[in-house]
């Protein structure tokens, strides 16, 4: 067994992007994320990687922009607010089929909000995260052990569909500390033809652009795009299933708040309630299948979230509306307790019969 070892999430993530072949790093201290930005400060000087620390959000994502270019592995990481600013770059990326890794460890808001956990990014993130028809993989931890696994595989699908990959975690994620194995395999990336790396006068000149002046070239490379995106909707959905065969309530819930939900299954079940829970671990793609599959059977489904319900809305797409979706939620920074989970639970078992 892997010798194991203590650490905050931020610096999982920081330490597992080193191992997965990352030498770039560029970004901007916000909390909760900040630890990420010190971490690579201190190690990539070593490794000879290169951290810099830019002078705005909009500098750094566009820093990632000119070394995803060239092919190398490179990310960069902040907090709601900061991730806002970064969205036309990402969209920059998008347009020009970059791959990159990019890591929101979120905060409370609108706008400043607060620096406390929350979920509400997620529209931002699995809605496109800039101007324009894109998507960006967005992988969702539930611990510290994934902060480090997800942040490996987010840097792999980018390499493997040339895109942005998100990891969307939550501030409590991001600050708190829980043993970790480091022991990766990590894939060797794809040869990248695509990449300004230098003619060397043996092939022809590669361009980076997202400008397409020509409305029936644009429209191509969107269709093109899409074709791409559906077959990662088919072919890399994750999700975690708990005690949902026989469920007859569903509970769904991703980062800190499935584990807080999970306590809540728990407990419903010593108390004799046929409960389940479905962990998406992929926000994007959103992994419809297994709620389709609960819906013919389940009774009533739970939406556990930090915000004012938004994941509420995939669910829904996912059943098709076949039975009830109903949301249990804290937002500005408070996480719903495993009782007030419980208490929903209680509550539509009983509107269930």
């Amino acid at each position: 067994m892997a010798d194991k070892v203590l650490m905050k999430g931020n610096e999982a993530i920081a330490e597992a992007a080193i191992i997965a072949g990352c030498r770039h790093y560029f970004g901007y201290p916000i909390t909760p994320q900040t630890e990420i930005a010190a971490y690579m400060a201190k190690k990539m000087p070593k490794i000879g990687g290169t951290f810099l620390q830019a002078e705005s959000e909009v500098a750094a994502i566009n820093m990632v922009y000119g070394v995803a270019s060239t092919g190398l592995r490179v990310m960069t990481s902040s907090s709601s607010p900061g991730i806002s600013l970064k969205s036309e770059g990402l969209s920059y990326l998008a347009g020009a089929d970059l791959p990159s890794l990019v890591v929101n460890v979120q905060r409370g808001g609108p706008g400043l909000g607060g620096i406390q956990p929350s979920q509400s990014d997620y529209f931002q993130a699995t809605k496109g995260g800039g101007h324009g028809d894109f998507k960006m993989i967005v992988l969702a931890p539930a611990s510290v052990q994934e902060m480090a696994e997800l942040t490996v595989k987010g840097f792999e699908l980018a390499d493997t569909y040339r895109m942005t990959a998100m990891i969307l975690a939550d501030g409590t994620m991001g600050q708190m500390m829980e043993p970790v194995s480091l022991d990766f395999d990590v894939k060797a990336a794809p040869a990248k033809p695509w990449a300004t790396t230098g003619t060397k006068c043996e092939r022809e000149h590669n361009i980076v652009n997202s400008l397409f002046l020509q409305p029936d070239e644009l429209e191509r490379t969107n269709f093109e795009r899409f074709e791409r995106y559906k077959y990662i909707e088919e072919n890399e959905a994750m999700y975690e299933e708990y005690m949902t065969e026989d469920a007859d309530i569903i509970v769904a819930a991703f980062g800190i708040a499935s584990r807080v939900s999970k306590n809540a299954v728990n407990e419903a079940r010593k108390q004799g309630i046929k409960v389940g829970l479905i962990r998406p671990i992929t926000l994007w793609p959103f992994p419809a299948e297994p709620f389709k599959k609960a819906a013919k059977t389940a009774k009533s489904i739970i939406s556990v979230e930090l915000s004012m319900g938004q994941m509420i809305e995939d669910v829904k797409l996912a059943t098709e509306c076949k039975v009830p979706v109903t949301l249990c939620n804290r937002t500005g920074g408070m996480i719903p307790s495993p009782d007030e989970v419980l208490a929903a639970i209680i509550k539509a078992d009983k509107e269930a019969k």
